[in-house]
Formats: structure tokens, sequence, C-alpha cells
């Protein structure tokens, strides 16, 4: 069932929701992603959980009107679909860029239960800032977006196994969206510290991680009190449309330990 929230900067966040069960599972895309991502998940859980997947401001159906972007913002947009649904234990599932994000929310949504990062937030103590964005990617964008979706990302976002209609699909859904649009929904995750945020997390963290790029487990430990990562073998960024199957054994058994 489609359906919508509204985020505190009155934004209209669109969110699909699905399944049964006392716990909801809430799945939250990364850049320029889409609810979409995780129809294979729903398909997997829904006879057992309560499966909600939400499109983040900016992102498939929900309002892209939003006039400043922040990591507050994407967590109350994530928050706004929490108290929605009503849930009285949720874990949160995170993706990419969203990792940050479903951290902030989850300090203000207090049925949370745990948290479930997918392939990101590999070292926390690895800061890369706005302006080292800004050399290294957004002006790449900027010049020629459409290049550095077929040129640029990929080295850093697929496999060798990858499969190339992901490649394809992936790529698609990117060039949907204008250059600034790409580049302003993404420049939150460079303006905050979420070290300081992760310290304030007190419910189990666990990670699924691909191998593509080393995990600093200990160093992640000293900001997220109670953190572990499972791997997932030849994938990129993007596991969940890579290898379902694998993955969703990967994240039942996350979900396990968890509950």
């Amino acid at each position: 069932m489609e359906k919508y929230a509204v985020s505190s900067d009155h934004q209209k966040i669109h969110y699909q929701e699905s399944g049964k069960g006392k716990t909801s599972l809430i799945f939250v895309h990364g850049w320029l992603g889409n609810a979409e991502w995780w129809n294979d998940q729903q398909k997997y859980f829904e006879d057992r959980y309560h499966i909600v997947s939400i499109d983040l401001a900016g992102h498939g159906k929900s309002d892209t009107t939003r006039k400043t972007w922040s990591s507050e913002l994407y967590a109350n947009d994530i928050k706004a679909v929490a108290d929605a649904v009503d849930s009285s234990e949720i874990i949160l599932v995170g993706h990419s860029m969203s990792g940050a994000y479903v951290l902030e929310a989850a300090l203000k949504i207090p049925a949370i239960k745990a948290i479930i990062l997918i392939d990101t937030l590999k070292d926390l103590d690895e800061s890369f800032t706005e302006e080292q964005a800004e050399e290294v990617m957004f002006t790449h964008y900027r010049n020629n977006f459409k290049d550095a979706v077929k040129n640029f990302l990929p080295q850093y976002l697929f496999a060798e196994q990858t499969p190339p209609a992901v490649k394809e699909r992936l790529q698609r859904e990117f060039l949907q969206n204008e250059a600034e649009t790409a580049i302003n929904v993404l420049k939150p995750l460079y303006q905050t510290d979420f070290r300081d945020i992760a310290k304030q997390i007190q419910v189990p963290v666990i990670a699924i991680n691909s191998d593509a790029y080393p995990v600093h487990i200990e160093n992640n430990r000293k900001y997220l009190k109670n953190y572990d990562s499972l791997t997932i073998i030849g994938v990129g960024h993007y596991p969940m449309l890579e290898k379902p199957e694998e993955f969703n054994r990967i994240l039942d058994q996350a979900i396990n330990e968890l509950i």
C-alpha cells in the first residue's frame, strides 16, 4: 500500500507499507534511490514483519521542493514515516548516505529497537569534508553529470560481478536527475559530524558490507557502543540489488540477532 507522511518542513514523504508482525522494518535508500530498491526485501520478509520502504524528500515519489537540505531534515523524513506507521518496535535499515540519517533519526524515535547499516559508515574515523567532496565529486557532476554517471561513478559503486542490468538500471535512474539536484541532496552527508551522533546511539547496530572496501570495526566501536559487521562477497555498493537472495539471507541473520 502506498501512503504519504508529512515531514517537519511540510514535504510529503512517500512510503510503501505491507506485511504483518510486531516488528517494523523501515528501509531507507541511498543517494538518488527510491523505495523500489527494496522490493526483493519486501517480498522476502513481509510474511513475518511489517515492511515499510521510504522515498526521502527529493527522491522517488516524495516532494522535491525542499528549500534547504540537511541531515536533520532527512532524519525528520524518517521520523515522519515512523510516527505515521505507529509501531511499538522498529528496526531502521539505512543504505549508503542514509546510514548516517538513520542514526540521526534513531535519536528521535522512541520505538527504535536496532539499526542495520548497508554498505556505509565503514570507518567513522575517516572524515570527508564538503570541500573534499566538492573537489573530488561535485565538480565532475557539474561539468558533465552524464559522463560522471557513466564513467566516473562506476569505479566506486560497482564490482566486477555487478550484473549489467543493475548497472544499467541505476545509471538510468541517476540520469533522471539534474546535476545540481544530485549535488544538493548529497551535500548534507558532508556537513555533519556523525561521530557525535553515533556516540548517542544506545541500541545495537549491525552492518552488512560488501567486500569492495575494508571495514574498520574497532574504529566504529569507539563511537557505536554495540556494533558488528557482516560481509557479503562479490558485490559493489548495492548488495540488495546485485545479489538479493544472498543479501536477504544475511539480513535475516542480522535481524534474528537483534530481536
